[in-house]
């Protein structure tokens, strides 16, 4: 197989109630997610159809529910969850999940904290 093609959402804002604080997860904040899922879509570009790659639509409701879902400390494990679960579409190959936490608990100011995984479905759950 040659190289992947890239399909990448950009800004999904989602609310969860992630992190160590207490305050963090009682109160929730507001979570912005870019992910890139490498796939061939050579067989999309010849039928025109969309049932022969990955729905964007559907990919930005599936991280917005994922973000939603039970609170987990890190962000590292946000990212690693929609990693995991968006692989789980036959057509992917490899997704890059970025999780920006503008809100985070930093007492200094800054403009953003992020952290960013990739992962690859021969080696599902493991660093790419």
């Amino acid at each position: 197989m040659g190289p992947l093609d890239q399909i990448t959402l950009t800004g999904v804002r989602a609310f969860g109630h992630h992190g160590v604080f207490a305050d963090e997860r009682r109160e929730g904040q507001e979570f912005v997610v870019d992910v890139t899922l490498f796939v061939d879509t050579t067989q999309a570009a010849a039928s025109d159809d969309v049932t022969d790659t990955v729905h964007y639509g559907e990919v930005a409701e599936r991280i917005v529910e994922l973000v939603g879902r039970d609170p987990l400390n890190l962000i590292e494990g946000v990212a690693a969850r929609i990693a995991d679960d968006l692989l789980e579409h036959p057509l992917a190959h490899t997704v890059r999940v970025t999780i920006h936490k503008p809100h985070a608990p930093i007492t200094v100011p800054f403009g953003d904290v992020s952290v960013t995984i990739q992962r690859d479905a021969a080696n599902r759950g493991a660093a790419a």
